[in-house]
Protein backbone atom coordinates (compact mmCIF):
# COMPACT_ATOMS: atom_id res chain seq x y z
CA UNK A 1 0.00 0.00 0.00
CA UNK A 2 2.87 2.40 1.00
CA UNK A 3 4.50 1.19 -2.23
CA UNK A 4 1.41 2.02 -4.33
CA UNK A 5 1.73 5.88 -2.83
CA UNK A 6 4.85 6.43 -3.47
CA UNK A 7 4.43 5.48 -7.31
CA UNK A 8 1.01 7.32 -7.23
CA UNK A 9 3.08 10.58 -5.92
CA UNK A 10 5.91 10.01 -8.49
CA UNK A 11 3.45 10.22 -11.55
CA UNK A 12 1.66 12.65 -10.25
CA UNK A 13 4.83 14.69 -10.21
CA UNK A 14 5.61 13.55 -13.62
CA UNK A 15 2.28 14.97 -15.20
CA UNK A 16 2.77 18.24 -13.56
CA UNK A 17 6.26 18.75 -14.63
CA UNK A 18 5.68 17.50 -18.36
CA UNK A 19 2.49 18.48 -19.49
CA UNK A 20 2.08 21.49 -16.89
CA UNK A 21 -1.24 19.97 -15.54
CA UNK A 22 -2.37 20.92 -12.23
CA UNK A 23 -2.82 19.18 -8.65
CA UNK A 24 -6.48 18.17 -9.57
CA UNK A 25 -5.97 16.95 -13.08
CA UNK A 26 -2.86 15.30 -12.36
CA UNK A 27 -3.61 13.23 -8.62
CA UNK A 28 -7.28 12.38 -10.82
CA UNK A 29 -5.01 10.63 -13.48
CA UNK A 30 -2.74 8.94 -11.27
CA UNK A 31 -6.01 8.14 -9.02
CA UNK A 32 -4.23 9.49 -5.31
CA UNK A 33 -6.25 12.07 -3.27
CA UNK A 34 -4.53 15.49 -3.24
CA UNK A 35 -4.11 15.11 0.82
CA UNK A 36 -1.59 12.35 -0.19
CA UNK A 37 0.42 13.79 -2.60
CA UNK A 38 0.77 17.04 0.06
CA UNK A 39 1.53 14.72 2.92
CA UNK A 40 4.83 15.39 3.78
CA UNK A 41 6.65 12.84 6.45
CA UNK A 42 7.53 14.17 10.10
CA UNK A 43 11.26 12.49 10.07
CA UNK A 44 11.75 14.36 13.49
CA UNK A 45 8.42 13.00 15.33
CA UNK A 46 9.64 9.65 16.20
CA UNK A 47 12.90 10.43 17.24
CA UNK A 48 12.38 10.70 21.00
CA UNK A 49 10.54 7.58 20.47
CA UNK A 50 13.42 6.09 18.63
CA UNK A 51 16.04 7.51 21.35
CA UNK A 52 13.57 5.97 24.29
CA UNK A 53 13.57 2.22 22.57
CA UNK A 54 17.52 2.31 21.77
CA UNK A 55 17.99 2.99 25.57
CA UNK A 56 15.53 0.08 26.19
CA UNK A 57 17.18 -2.33 23.90
CA UNK A 58 20.78 -1.21 25.55
CA UNK A 59 19.63 -2.61 28.65
CA UNK A 60 17.61 -4.87 27.40
CA UNK A 61 19.35 -6.99 24.57
CA UNK A 62 17.24 -9.83 24.10
CA UNK A 63 13.84 -8.06 24.80
CA UNK A 64 11.67 -8.06 22.02
CA UNK A 65 9.48 -5.16 20.62
CA UNK A 66 6.50 -6.71 22.41
CA UNK A 67 8.17 -6.25 26.12
CA UNK A 68 9.57 -2.91 25.18
CA UNK A 69 6.48 -1.74 24.22
CA UNK A 70 5.49 -2.89 28.02
CA UNK A 71 7.64 -1.11 29.35
CA UNK A 72 6.99 2.36 27.22
CA UNK A 73 3.28 1.50 28.68
CA UNK A 74 4.33 1.23 32.00
CA UNK A 75 5.83 4.36 32.13
CA UNK A 76 3.19 6.08 30.63
CA UNK A 77 3.77 6.39 27.23
CA UNK A 78 0.71 5.51 24.50
CA UNK A 79 2.02 4.57 20.64
CA UNK A 80 -0.05 1.92 18.88
CA UNK A 81 2.21 -0.95 18.52
CA UNK A 82 2.51 -1.10 14.89
CA UNK A 83 3.82 2.00 14.37
CA UNK A 84 6.21 0.87 17.28
CA UNK A 85 7.51 -1.77 15.65
CA UNK A 86 7.85 0.18 12.36
CA UNK A 87 10.49 2.41 14.43
CA UNK A 88 12.02 -0.50 16.03
CA UNK A 89 12.91 -2.39 12.67
CA UNK A 90 14.73 0.91 11.35
CA UNK A 91 16.44 1.30 14.29
CA UNK A 92 18.05 -2.52 13.82
CA UNK A 93 17.00 -3.42 16.80
CA UNK A 94 15.14 -6.24 15.52
CA UNK A 95 16.04 -9.70 18.39
CA UNK A 96 18.17 -12.53 16.33
CA UNK A 97 16.55 -15.55 17.07
CA UNK A 98 19.42 -18.52 17.50
CA UNK A 99 18.03 -21.30 15.40
CA UNK A 100 18.73 -25.32 16.90
CA UNK A 101 20.66 -27.23 14.86
CA UNK A 102 18.52 -30.78 14.45
CA UNK A 103 20.14 -33.80 12.95
CA UNK A 104 17.79 -35.22 10.36
CA UNK A 105 17.74 -38.89 10.22
CA UNK A 106 16.62 -41.48 7.53
CA UNK A 107 13.27 -43.21 8.81
CA UNK A 108 14.33 -46.65 9.22
CA UNK A 109 11.44 -49.73 9.04
CA UNK A 110 11.02 -50.75 13.07
CA UNK A 111 11.81 -54.32 12.95
CA UNK A 112 10.87 -56.82 15.84
CA UNK A 113 13.05 -58.85 17.95
CA UNK A 114 12.20 -62.50 17.12
CA UNK A 115 15.00 -64.32 19.53
CA UNK A 116 17.12 -63.62 22.51
CA UNK A 117 20.13 -61.11 21.82
CA UNK A 118 19.00 -60.13 19.16
CA UNK A 119 18.21 -56.29 19.53
CA UNK A 120 19.75 -54.45 22.63
CA UNK A 121 18.54 -50.98 23.29
CA UNK A 122 20.58 -48.75 24.99
CA UNK A 123 19.28 -45.18 27.27
CA UNK A 124 20.84 -43.20 30.35
CA UNK A 125 18.58 -42.81 33.02
CA UNK A 126 19.80 -39.30 35.85
CA UNK A 127 19.85 -39.13 39.56
CA UNK A 128 21.06 -37.17 42.08
CA UNK A 129 22.70 -38.14 45.74
CA UNK A 130 21.82 -37.11 48.60
CA UNK A 131 24.73 -34.28 48.72
CA UNK A 132 23.33 -33.14 45.69
CA UNK A 133 25.72 -34.81 43.01
CA UNK A 134 24.44 -35.76 39.75
CA UNK A 135 24.63 -39.69 38.28
CA UNK A 136 23.47 -41.21 35.29
CA UNK A 137 22.67 -44.70 35.25
CA UNK A 138 23.43 -46.09 31.73
CA UNK A 139 20.97 -49.45 31.18
CA UNK A 140 20.92 -51.69 28.50
CA UNK A 141 17.53 -54.22 27.80
CA UNK A 142 16.86 -57.04 25.39
CA UNK A 143 14.24 -55.55 23.60
CA UNK A 144 13.20 -59.45 23.01
CA UNK A 145 13.08 -60.95 26.70
CA UNK A 146 12.74 -57.51 28.57
CA UNK A 147 16.01 -58.95 30.66
CA UNK A 148 18.18 -55.87 31.93
CA UNK A 149 21.63 -56.96 30.58
CA UNK A 150 23.65 -53.71 32.74
CA UNK A 151 22.84 -51.09 34.93
CA UNK A 152 26.35 -49.08 35.26
CA UNK A 153 26.24 -45.91 37.25
CA UNK A 154 28.47 -42.98 37.15
CA UNK A 155 28.94 -39.46 37.45
CA UNK A 156 29.98 -38.90 33.79
CA UNK A 157 30.02 -41.55 30.65
CA UNK A 158 32.15 -40.81 27.73
CA UNK A 159 32.21 -43.23 24.59
CA UNK A 160 34.80 -45.50 25.79
CA UNK A 161 33.32 -46.27 29.06
CA UNK A 162 30.00 -46.95 27.40
CA UNK A 163 31.77 -49.27 25.33
CA UNK A 164 33.40 -50.97 28.33
CA UNK A 165 30.57 -51.97 29.46
CA UNK A 166 29.34 -53.52 25.89
CA UNK A 167 31.78 -55.49 25.56
CA UNK A 168 31.92 -57.11 28.95
CA UNK A 169 27.86 -57.85 28.17
CA UNK A 170 29.28 -59.33 25.06
CA UNK A 171 31.71 -61.39 26.37
CA UNK A 172 29.35 -63.09 28.87
CA UNK A 173 25.80 -63.54 26.08
CA UNK A 174 27.87 -62.97 22.89
CA UNK A 175 27.37 -60.31 20.32
CA UNK A 176 23.87 -58.63 19.50
CA UNK A 177 22.55 -58.39 15.76
CA UNK A 178 21.48 -54.56 16.57
CA UNK A 179 21.54 -51.75 18.98
CA UNK A 180 18.93 -49.60 19.39
CA UNK A 181 19.84 -46.01 21.20
CA UNK A 182 19.26 -42.06 20.79
CA UNK A 183 21.61 -39.24 18.88
CA UNK A 184 23.67 -38.78 22.29
CA UNK A 185 27.31 -37.55 22.25
CA UNK A 186 28.63 -40.68 23.81
CA UNK A 187 27.05 -43.20 21.11
CA UNK A 188 27.50 -41.05 18.03
CA UNK A 189 31.17 -40.44 18.69
CA UNK A 190 33.76 -41.46 15.78
CA UNK A 191 35.03 -44.02 18.87
CA UNK A 192 31.88 -45.87 19.19
CA UNK A 193 31.16 -45.61 15.09
CA UNK A 194 34.60 -47.30 15.28
CA UNK A 195 33.73 -49.71 18.01
CA UNK A 196 30.44 -51.26 15.93
CA UNK A 197 32.27 -51.62 12.43
CA UNK A 198 34.58 -53.78 14.55
CA UNK A 199 31.99 -55.87 16.19
CA UNK A 200 30.27 -55.91 12.87
CA UNK A 201 26.86 -54.38 14.73
CA UNK A 202 23.74 -52.54 13.13
CA UNK A 203 23.87 -49.49 14.82
CA UNK A 204 20.11 -48.09 14.46
CA UNK A 205 19.70 -44.77 15.87
CA UNK A 206 16.08 -43.20 16.20
CA UNK A 207 15.00 -39.83 15.16
CA UNK A 208 15.83 -36.75 17.45
CA UNK A 209 13.03 -36.18 19.44
CA UNK A 210 11.22 -39.32 18.81
CA UNK A 211 11.64 -41.42 21.94
CA UNK A 212 8.76 -43.36 21.02
CA UNK A 213 11.06 -45.75 18.97
CA UNK A 214 12.99 -46.43 21.77
CA UNK A 215 10.34 -47.50 23.69
CA UNK A 216 11.34 -50.72 25.38
CA UNK A 217 14.11 -49.19 27.45
CA UNK A 218 11.66 -46.21 28.25
CA UNK A 219 9.28 -48.63 29.38
CA UNK A 220 12.53 -49.96 31.10
CA UNK A 221 13.21 -46.16 32.72
CA UNK A 222 9.73 -45.47 34.30
CA UNK A 223 9.81 -48.96 35.64
CA UNK A 224 13.98 -48.19 37.42
CA UNK A 225 12.21 -44.89 38.32
CA UNK A 226 9.12 -45.75 39.73
CA UNK A 227 10.45 -49.10 42.27
CA UNK A 228 14.02 -48.07 42.47
CA UNK A 229 15.41 -44.17 42.30
CA UNK A 230 11.92 -42.57 43.44
CA UNK A 231 12.00 -44.70 46.55
CA UNK A 232 15.77 -45.02 47.93
CA UNK A 233 18.21 -42.16 49.02
CA UNK A 234 21.62 -42.65 47.84
CA UNK A 235 24.42 -41.32 50.48
CA UNK A 236 27.16 -41.95 47.85
CA UNK A 237 27.76 -43.38 44.44
CA UNK A 238 28.78 -46.91 46.03
CA UNK A 239 25.48 -47.08 47.50
CA UNK A 240 23.88 -45.80 44.55
CA UNK A 241 25.36 -48.95 42.84
CA UNK A 242 25.15 -51.64 45.14
CA UNK A 243 20.99 -50.72 45.43
CA UNK A 244 20.77 -50.06 41.52
CA UNK A 245 22.27 -53.51 40.88
CA UNK A 246 20.38 -55.34 43.72
CA UNK A 247 17.26 -54.08 41.71
CA UNK A 248 18.50 -55.63 38.91
CA UNK A 249 19.39 -58.72 39.79
CA UNK A 250 15.70 -58.50 41.51
CA UNK A 251 14.10 -57.54 37.90
CA UNK A 252 15.52 -60.39 36.18
CA UNK A 253 14.88 -63.11 38.07
CA UNK A 254 11.70 -62.28 41.18
CA UNK A 255 9.92 -59.71 39.41
CA UNK A 256 7.21 -61.19 37.16
CA UNK A 257 6.63 -59.09 33.76
CA UNK A 258 3.48 -58.29 32.29
CA UNK A 259 4.01 -58.33 28.81
CA UNK A 260 5.71 -61.84 28.98
CA UNK A 261 2.74 -63.37 30.52
CA UNK A 262 3.66 -62.58 33.98
CA UNK A 263 6.96 -64.56 33.85
CA UNK A 264 10.15 -63.62 34.99
CA UNK A 265 12.83 -62.20 32.36
CA UNK A 266 14.77 -64.98 33.29
CA UNK A 267 12.40 -67.69 33.08
CA UNK A 268 11.33 -66.41 29.52
CA UNK A 269 14.70 -66.61 28.30
CA UNK A 270 15.59 -70.19 29.61
CA UNK A 271 12.02 -71.04 27.46
CA UNK A 272 12.80 -69.24 24.65
CA UNK A 273 16.34 -71.18 24.09
CA UNK A 274 16.88 -74.63 22.37
CA UNK A 275 16.61 -77.61 24.54
CA UNK A 276 20.38 -79.68 24.88
CA UNK A 277 19.08 -82.86 23.50
CA UNK A 278 17.44 -80.84 20.06
CA UNK A 279 21.37 -79.71 19.61
CA UNK A 280 22.76 -83.00 20.39
CA UNK A 281 20.74 -84.44 17.59
CA UNK A 282 22.29 -84.53 14.26
CA UNK A 283 20.45 -83.47 10.81
CA UNK A 284 21.67 -86.76 9.45
CA UNK A 285 19.36 -88.81 11.34
CA UNK A 286 16.11 -86.65 11.17
CA UNK A 287 13.20 -88.23 9.10
CA UNK A 288 13.07 -88.98 6.04
CA UNK A 289 10.35 -90.17 3.77
CA UNK A 290 10.38 -93.99 2.21
CA UNK A 291 10.25 -93.87 -1.86
CA UNK A 292 9.46 -96.89 -3.70
CA UNK A 293 12.76 -98.88 -4.92
CA UNK A 294 13.19 -98.47 -9.04
CA UNK A 295 15.98 -100.97 -10.34
CA UNK A 296 18.29 -99.25 -12.96
CA UNK A 297 17.80 -99.50 -16.54
CA UNK A 298 21.08 -101.97 -16.77
CA UNK A 299 19.83 -104.33 -14.63
CA UNK A 300 16.42 -104.93 -16.57
CA UNK A 301 18.49 -105.30 -19.90
CA UNK A 302 21.07 -107.46 -18.76
CA UNK A 303 20.97 -111.25 -19.47
CA UNK A 304 19.35 -113.43 -16.32
CA UNK A 305 21.57 -115.01 -14.49
CA UNK A 306 21.37 -119.02 -13.95
CA UNK A 307 22.09 -120.88 -10.94
CA UNK A 308 23.35 -124.43 -10.91
CA UNK A 309 21.00 -127.16 -9.01
CA UNK A 310 21.86 -128.78 -6.22
CA UNK A 311 22.57 -132.65 -8.13
CA UNK A 312 25.01 -130.46 -10.49
CA UNK A 313 26.43 -129.09 -7.68
CA UNK A 314 27.45 -131.66 -5.91
CA UNK A 315 28.80 -133.82 -9.07
CA UNK A 316 31.38 -130.75 -9.40
CA UNK A 317 32.20 -130.91 -5.66
CA UNK A 318 33.48 -134.66 -6.48
CA UNK A 319 34.83 -134.04 -9.24
CA UNK A 320 37.54 -131.38 -7.67
CA UNK A 321 37.81 -133.36 -4.71
CA UNK A 322 39.19 -136.35 -7.50
CA UNK A 323 42.07 -134.16 -9.72
CA UNK A 324 43.13 -133.11 -5.72
CA UNK A 325 43.78 -136.61 -5.10
CA UNK A 326 45.73 -137.26 -8.45
CA UNK A 327 47.83 -134.66 -7.88
CA UNK A 328 48.68 -135.32 -4.46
Amino acid sequence: MRAQREVGREDASHLMATFHASVRRACELAQIPRSTYRFEKDTQRDEPLRLRLIELAQDKPRYGYRRLWVLLRWEGTVVNHKRLFRIYRAAGLSVKRKRRKRLVRACQPRTLATAPNEEWSLDFVHDRLANGRAVRVLGVVDTFTRECLALEVDTSFASPRVTRVLDAIIAERGRPQRLRMDNGSELTSRHFLSWGVDWKLQLAYIQPGKPVENAYVESFNGKLRDECLNVSWFRNLWQARARIEAWRREYNTARPHSSLGYRTPESFRDACAPSPRSLEVPQILAPVKAQPYRAPSAALTAAPVRWPDSESGAKQKTNELGQDQNVV
